[in-house]
């Protein structure tokens, strides 16, 4: 953690890598969690300024983040028609199913990128509190971060596929984290020893989308020209670091003064993007990668393990099938 952080500022005081400029128009892009003031919002603002068709999902104020989007578009001088917002939440199996339906419906199934950038980090000043779970029962960072991401792509894998089978080029890129190497591959399918902390749940959920990730390359890449990327954004001042542990006005003090100290240790959200952008607009990916700062990066060992990966994607999708029969929604 050490080295880790002295990179990291050694990182806020040289020139930051940015995306080289690719023409999107006519691909069509999802980027979920795409609130004001995230990585999102900013991925989805300069693939949107950069042509392509940009679908956002946030789970509330769908209308507050179209709108700020489209009027940024403006600003610059793009077309703010390209982007538009529809309510995602991946905890809501039913919201899942709807927002697929209708992106199915308003897309006329083209789809080329698919941007995982939604995610959670609960409790991030009291780690060791009681493990805040979902209705259906699970821990919320592992149903949130991955289990409800898996769904999104599992239902949308049908016409990434076709799409890349046509275009000669579709993608998924999903949003992980260097806290993927806090946890072991043991802690995926067995983590009830009682010790529990949010950091470890939340960089388990991350080592978990990076299996994943690395998973969608080796069955889908071959055959459907499907390529994956793993993105580590850096360390990065968004909604994540608002704590929710206090009430009132010391919640509200609180994070006014967390919001002003993060200010000079972490990036900005137009600096986080970056590296997002990159893996779903430039012309050469390297595919099934972990890449940190626009380049490919070395993953923690445990992600190597194909067997891991494998296992949790039977699990994933068991899962997954389980929803699709009970809720009546079929993927074809």
């Amino acid at each position: 953690m050490f080295s880790k952080s002295v990179t990291h500022i050694l990182h806020l005081f040289t020139s930051k890598p940015m995306a080289e400029e690719v023409d999107m128009s006519g691909r069509n892009v999802i980027v979920t969690g795409a609130a004001p003031n995230s990585i999102g919002y900013e991925t989805a603002k300069i693939l949107a300024s950069w042509g392509a068709t940009v679908v956002v999902t946030s789970i509330d104020n769908i209308e507050l983040m179209e709108g700020s989007l489209r009027r940024d578009l403006r600003i610059i001088g793009a077309d703010e028609k390209k982007i538009a917002a529809h309510a995602l939440d991946l905890c809501d199996v039913d919201s899942v199913n709807n927002f697929t339906t209708w992106y199915r419906k308003n897309y006329d199934d083209r789809l080329h990128v698919l941007v995982n950038n939604a995610g959670i980090h609960r409790n991030i000043l009291n780690p060791r509190k009681k493990p805040p779970m979902t209705k259906d029962g699970f821990e919320i960072h592992w149903r949130t971060n991955f289990l409800g991401t898996f769904h999104l792509t599992s239902l949308l894998l049908p016409i990434l596929k076709r799409n890349g089978l046509k275009s000669g080029d579709a993608r998924v890129v999903n949003v992980t984290s260097h806290l993927h190497d806090r946890v072991k591959n043991k802690s995926l399918f067995d983590n009830d020893d009682g010790d529990y902390s949010s950091w470890e749940a939340y960089g388990l959920s991350k080592l978990a989308l990076i299996h994943f990730t690395f998973e969608i390359q080796r069955r889908f890449a071959g055959e459907y020209n499907l390529q994956s990327a793993a993105v580590h954004p850096g360390s990065v001042k968004t909604n994540l670091l608002k704590t929710e542990e206090f009430e009132g006005r010391i919640r509200y003090l609180l994070n006014r003064v967390c919001s002003a100290l993060t200010s000079f240790v972490l990036l900005r959200p137009i600096f986080g993007a970056q590296t997002s952008v990159m893996c779903a607009s430039t012309q050469t990916l390297q595919g099934g990668s972990y890449y940190v700062r626009c380049e490919t990066a070395e993953s923690s060992g445990e992600t190597k393990d194909r067997d891991v990966s494998k296992l949790l994607w039977d699990k994933s999708d068991a899962w997954v099938k389980t929803l699709v029969k009970n809720s009546g929604h079929e993927q074809s």
